[in-house]
């Protein structure tokens, strides 16, 4: 995850964003946004997750979205649903209150 967030410019110092593995896939399991899909040629892709975004305050799931699409289920061919400027859109919907 390191790797990763060097690679993506994430800082870590200002704990604004943590990454965080799931080398079990339980977390993407609970969430219910495990990859079954048999994969390109029937190959199977074993633990892996949907593309997804998630918005929480407080342990409060404010805004859950899953980029899948019958012709697309990763989700990685057509992602801008969950993409910084559609989940800022979505947050801002939700108003004042539910910051």
């Amino acid at each position: 995850m390191d790797a990763w967030a060097k690679d993506q410019g994430v800082d870590k110092t200002n704990g604004l964003i943590t990454m965080m593995g799931d080398p079990t896939a339980s977390l993407t399991a609970a969430l219910g946004v495990e990859l079954t899909h048999p994969g390109p040629a029937g190959v199977g892709l074993l633990n892996r997750c949907k593309r997804f975004a998630a918005y929480l305050v407080d342990g409060t799931v404010k805004h859950f979205i899953v980029a899948e699409r019958p012709d697309d289920p990763a989700g990685d061919d057509y992602p801008e649903s969950t993409l910084a400027p559609a989940v800022i859109a979505a947050i801002r919907a939700l108003g004042k209150d539910e910051l």
